[in-house]
């Protein structure tokens, strides 16, 4: 008997070895190619509204179909999202008038405007123009740059990021590191509230990471929002950004030192200073109303009713036909990374055999993020999958192309626990994981993981660190820099044939992992006691066990 059963695995037997599983490692080649893809000419930037749209949203649909993912509302791997297109007209004017004579801002090099409210026509006249610091109302942080002052039919000029931040006062909001306020979407939002015919932003490299250029180009042309009953008639009759130096000119024409006081605008009791002048603008609009597509595909685990849902949204900024030469934002980085990495993971979890995860995996590819976060907006306000049996949100946006880093940037350091499933995830891999090395921009607030974490659904948020694996971190610093400073919001973040996504890669890998160990985790994950989002996580989900 026993020769008998030797017999069964000898050479030439019928019996044959079971072969390996396939991998779920991301192939850096194949990866590649999705990037270069998406980045093409042939997807006209991706802008929502355009057949550049439907390009990217067919591609994502044939490539979860192709992978076996099931369509993830219904039938339909597609949710509706309805849109607002308002786009201001080449003849909007903007002239500040005070004693000393008017200027004509001129639009695009020293201003750019635009309004929400979906009327054909905007005019402002004479509108009195007050400088009221970062116009922030924060009772936890016992300040309010709004307080006794009357803006009603006024023009307000606010800085931007936030106090903690120009101060370097760790005393002051959280310091260096950005928070919720120092969203520009917040400042327009609350110089509304308060009452503002206009708000205008401050514009400062230092202060939101991104020059001019990528200002004039997100801004400029058409903007979208949500559809509003009141066509967005409590909003700001103008909304924009100045450029420094002619908000300098303003304040120098005030005769206000603007130095010295932006420098007071960053301490408690600020007072907003009136710079006698004057603000006339009008804005001409196209208005257009359509329907987007938010992409959602799912991959089932053993308890169909909880999900880890993985975020990158698929929109870029179009093209430009008045720019010479290349004028497609093919948004290489920003965001054909991200949505490479969700079809690239799609693929892991379809080759993951054993063990096959208790809670569901989900794919969410949102429109209309830049610059409002309009998709996932609309999704958490009309969530297919219930916000409570959601139980975190890993958001993937800009993996910057130049191979493998020996660290792990978790942004919006200190909210949520799923920091400690990134840590060990990243110690298999060799890597440490640190706090954003730039929280100051607040990339947590500008990405799909603020609509998420402002509902109170956990959300990791990574990229790679600065410490490059064969450079080192001053040249991972400088590449980071670069990309802001070059290729953020231009025609030039494009695809490279000599792109090294190895680190992209690895990336994604920590991604796949975390995943994992969550969807097969008996827990959900958390908030920090001391995280500003933990208050809306008992909102939207009163639990004893939260």
């Amino acid at each position: 008997m026993l020769i008998l059963a030797l017999a069964g695995v000898l050479p030439g037997c019928s019996v044959r070895p079971k072969e390996p599983p396939p991998t779920t490692d991301i192939d850096d080649t194949a990866y590649g190619d999705l990037v270069r893809v998406l980045a093409s000419d042939d997807f006209l930037g991706r802008k929502p509204g355009t057949p550049g749209e439907d390009k990217t949203v067919n591609y994502l649909i044939e490539n979860f179909h192709r992978l076996g993912l099931k369509p993830g509302n219904g039938t339909s791997y597609v949710q509706q999202v309805p849109l607002v297109q308002i786009t201001a007209g080449a003849d909007a004017t903007l002239t500040v008038s005070g004693a000393g004579g008017s200027r004509n801002l001129v639009f695009g090099k020293d201003m750019v405007i635009w309004t929400k409210r979906a009327v054909p026509e905007i005019n402002v006249a004479h509108s009195e123009m007050v400088f009221v610091g970062y116009g922030i109302v924060a009772p936890e942080y016992s300040w309010n740059d709004y307080a006794n002052l009357d803006v009603h039919g006024k023009t307000v000029l606010v800085l931007a990021n936030d106090p903690g931040y120009a101060s370097k006062d760790p005393t002051v909001f959280k310091g260096n590191a950005m928070t919720e306020y120092g969203r520009d979407a917040y400042k327009v939002e609350e110089a509304a509230r308060q009452g503002a015919q206009g708000v205008l932003l401050i514009h400062d490299a230092a202060a939101v990471g991104y020059g001019w250029d990528a200002v004039q180009a997100t801004w400029s042309g058409a903007q979208f929002e949500l559809p509003a009953a009141d066509a967005y008639a409590g909003r700001a009759a103008i909304e924009g950004w100045l450029q420094n130096a002619a908000a300098r000119a303003l304040f120098d024409a005030a005769g206000i030192d603007f130095a010295r006081t932006a420098v007071a605008a960053a301490h408690p009791g600020f007072k907003a200073v009136a710079l006698r002048l004057s603000v006339d603008a009008t804005i001409h609009n196209a208005i257009r109303a359509f329907n987007s597509q938010n992409v959602l595909a799912i991959w089932p685990g053993r308890n169909s009713r909880e999900y880890v849902l993985y975020t990158a949204h698929w929109d870029s900024l179009g093209s430009d036909a008045a720019r010479a030469g290349h004028n497609i934002f093919n948004g290489a980085v920003d965001n054909a990374t991200g949505i490479a990495g969700l079809l690239a993971l799609a693929q892991s979890f379809k080759r993951t055999i054993d063990p096959k995860p208790d809670r569901s995996i989900a794919f969410l590819a949102t429109t209309a993020a830049q610059p409002d976060l309009l998709g996932s907006q609309y999704y958490v306000d009309n969530p297919i999958l219930p916000l409570r049996a959601t139980l975190a949100v890993i958001n993937i946006d800009m993996l910057i192309n130049g191979g493998r880093s020996r660290d792990v940037s978790v942004l919006g350091f200190g909210n949520t626990d799923l920091e400690e499933s990134a840590r060990a995830e990243a110690l298999l891999q060799g890597r440490d994981a640190h706090p954003d090395p730039n929280p100051q921009f607040g990339l947590y607030f500008r990405s799909d993981s603020y609509s998420f974490a402002h509902r109170g659904v956990p959300v990791l948020y990574t990229q790679a660190g600065i410490d490059n694996a064969a450079r080192g971190p001053v040249w991972g610093k400088a590449l980071i820099e670069d990309y802001f400073a070059r290729r953020f919001r231009q025609p030039s973040d494009q695809y490279a044939a000599d792109w090294d996504v190895g680190g992209a890669v690895t990336d994604l890998n920590l991604d796949y992992r975390i995943g994992m160990r969550i969807a097969g985790s008996r827990r959900f994950p958390r908030w920090y006691p001391n995280s500003e989002f933990r208050a809306a996580h008992h909102r939207a989900n009163p639990s004893p066990d939260d």
